[in-house]
């Protein structure tokens, strides 16, 4: 089978790889992007209707094109989309579409790519499939016994599907959260079952995007930072403990340094538990028929269970280095203790408190000069 040979080579045609793509080709640095599905962005294409960016437009745009004026504070999945699909045709991204890699090592001076359609080599290669590239696996005792409907948040779409039903939804999560939301407004009666101590923030504090100050108070120590915001957002937020959460021991930019996860961005889930239209419970036990038994000795009867339990981002992992290296996935560019090593980059892994298309967008750009400034040597050497 022929070998396609480039400068560099993208795995990945969402976020990350379409920043890497923007900015090579601004560089004029060939390469060849990947991608296992269709088309462009899919993941955002293929999320619940009701979903909109948690970080304000300013802060989310990708390297060299801003939101349009016309586009609210908070982009709607499909305008994310939008975007997207003009970001693709403005920087003349064409992308090897439905080729999947599935081994990458590195021979002599280049990476080997191995993939469904045929071997790629390349001397530099980008990592881009993101940090929410494969749902995890549900599994509950008892599940195989449910009488109603199981799916993964990934496959939620509306609340619609569920009207006038009683739907469980495991996880405290941004999408869980928002799901939770979502089924309420559609109709449905939602509950959620939430297992760990949550850290929540407001969106906006009097109408300022909480990013906006998460980026004055990157300069300190997360748990510093922590304990300065921490009367301010107890006093925007309430006392959660009062309607049946536990508060994380841990303040939300400690949360991300620790465990590599978003806290919860509240754009109306809280006042909604407040008010009961969605009901909190523990974590749950074990499932018999159509009743769901928590480990607080509560039980209730459900038609549906949506599990907004999260995502691997072990998808990097097809590429044969030492494990000591995937360390860098929890890290922006800056941090990594490898970056650039053998040219291997790393793109869109790690949860930013500045958020994290932003930080994509600044490491895709921080990467492609760093590609730059090798070449250069390079050409200096011959």
């Amino acid at each position: 089978m022929l070998t396609k040979q480039t400068n560099t080579l993208i795995i990945g045609a969402s976020i990350s790889g379409l920043a890497s793509a923007a900015s090579l080709y601004k560089h004029g640095i060939e390469y060849i992007i990947i991608e296992k599905q269709g088309q462009v962005a899919s993941p955002w294409r293929n999320h619940y209707d009701r979903l909109h960016l948690h970080t304000s437009k300013i802060f989310s745009n990708l390297p060299y094109k801003k939101f349009g004026s016309s586009i609210p504070r908070y982009p709607s999945r499909q305008q994310v989309v939008d975007y997207l699909d003009d970001y693709q045709k403005e920087f003349n991204i064409n992308p090897v579409f439905n080729t999947e890699a599935i081994s990458v090592k590195k021979e002599g001076d280049y990476w080997m790519t191995e993939t469904t359609d045929g071997l790629f080599k390349s001397k530099y290669l980008i990592m881009a499939t993101g940090a929410y590239g494969k749902p995890k696996p549900i599994h509950f005792k008892g599940m195989e016994t449910f009488t109603g409907r199981i799916l993964h948040s990934h496959a939620y779409r509306t609340g619609k599907d569920f009207k006038g039903q009683n739907v469980l939804v495991v996880g405290f999560g941004n999408s869980a959260c928002e799901i939770a939301m979502d089924l309420y407004e559609q109709g449905a009666i939602p509950a959620m079952a939430v297992r760990s101590p949550v850290n929540v923030i407001p969106r906006d504090v009097w109408g300022i995007p909480v990013l906006r100050l998460s980026l004055l108070m990157s300069r300190l120590p997360p748990h510093v930072a922590d304990t300065i915001s921490a009367p301010l957002m107890k006093w925007l937020i309430g006392d959660l403990t009062k309607l049946g959460l536990r508060k994380m021991s841990y303040g939300p930019l400690e949360e991300i340094c620790r465990d590599g996860k978003a806290p919860v961005l509240d754009i109306g889930t809280i006042q909604h538990i407040r008010k009961g239209h969605i009901k909190i419970y523990g974590d749950i036990d074990y499932i018999e028929g159509a009743t769901i038994h928590f480990k607080d000795d509560k039980k209730e009867v459900f038609d549906a269970i949506v599990a907004g339990i999260g995502y691997y981002r072990d998808y990097a992992e097809i590429v044969d280095v030492d494990k000591r290296r995937f360390s860098d996935l929890q890290l922006c560019a800056n941090k990594q203790k490898y970056f650039g090593k053998d040219g291997l980059y790393f793109c869109g892994y790690w949860v930013s408190p500045t958020g994290q298309i932003r930080e994509i967008a600044l490491d895709a750009q921080k990467i492609v000069r760093h590609i730059a400034k090798q070449e250069m040597f390079r050409e200096s050497d011959v």
